[in-house]
């Protein structure tokens, strides 16, 4: 007669683990290596940079520019705030006399979207061939006339975010008419701004944004409406782009620029009044 066997000694159950797997490790065939945990990769936040100006030194350079141009004006002729956004889009890459002066005619025959699109795009692309890239620039007349008429009543924007939707027309554009046509504090930057910004290292940046949001930081609140044309106009005439003309310029004792060739300021009086 057989022994009877002894029992297997019952295995203790391991203790489950308290890990739990993630979702993803969790799907995948047995065998397969687990996943690697990625390192959180959150960009660091973009670090300021220092400028060589006292706030003080900042107020100072615009109280000047107050002094010098007590009511700045933009050079682009217009007549309402859709002729605005056209000239606006067609300064682009040309200058603001050359503009002018094919836009006097246009806006002779043309002041709304419905007698532009009535105009038509070869009629357009006449008025406006004296300008770089007039070709492009004739079609978004006529499609921003369009889109304003279709979804705008015919009427300009008057928030950024839905001027930019206009065909041919960015934040540049949209921030001179927000400032020109509806008196909005805003900072327009061009290539004189870019250049001043950079040029005196007072809101420097690679990108016109950059340098937008640069200025914005720095410059007082009771001088913000005026100030970008301030700078443009101080760019086009003073700090210019192949030679600076220092001896003409009213803050060449604050200037930190490597470029800067006096240390003592122009007079600072006022200069005739525009003629725009």
């Amino acid at each position: 007669m057989e022994k009877p066997k002894s029992p297997k000694s019952a295995k203790t159950p391991r203790p489950a683990k308290t890990a739990s797997k993630s979702p993803a490790a969790a799907g995948k065939p047995a065998g397969s290596k687990p996943a690697k945990s990625k390192p959180s990769q959150a960009k660091p936040a973009q670090r300021r940079r220092r400028i060589p100006y006292s706030q003080d030194e900042i107020r100072e350079i615009f109280r000047r520019f107050s002094i010098q141009r007590p009511e700045p004006k933009g050079e682009l002729e217009h007549v309402n705030p859709f002729t605005l956004v056209v000239a606006v889009a067609l300064s682009a890459q040309a200058t603001d006399a050359g503009v002018n002066k094919a836009t006097r005619a246009l806006f002779a025959v043309a002041d709304t979207p419905e007698k532009m699109l009535a105009l038509g795009e070869d009629k357009v692309r006449d008025y406006i061939k004296t300008i770089g890239l007039y070709r492009n620039k004739a079609k978004n007349v006529i499609a921003l006339s369009q889109k304003l008429i279709d979804e705008f009543g015919g009427e300009v924007p008057r928030t950024r975010e839905e001027l930019v939707t206009l065909p041919g027309v960015g934040r540049k554009t949209a921030n001179v008419v927000m400032s020109m046509a509806f008196g909005e504090p805003t900072l327009a930057v061009d290539t004189h701004v870019l250049r001043i910004g950079n040029r005196l290292r007072i809101a420097p940046g690679k990108t016109p944004d950059e340098v937008e949001q640069a200025f914005l930081r720095i410059i007082p609140v009771d001088y913000l409406y005026h100030a970008h044309h301030w700078l443009i106009l101080h760019g086009r005439y003073c700090c210019k782009a192949r030679k600076p003309e220092c001896d003409r310029c009213v803050i060449a004792d604050i200037c930190k620029s490597r470029e800067k060739t006096v240390d003592v300021p122009a007079p600072l009086v006022e200069l005739p009044a525009q003629v725009v």
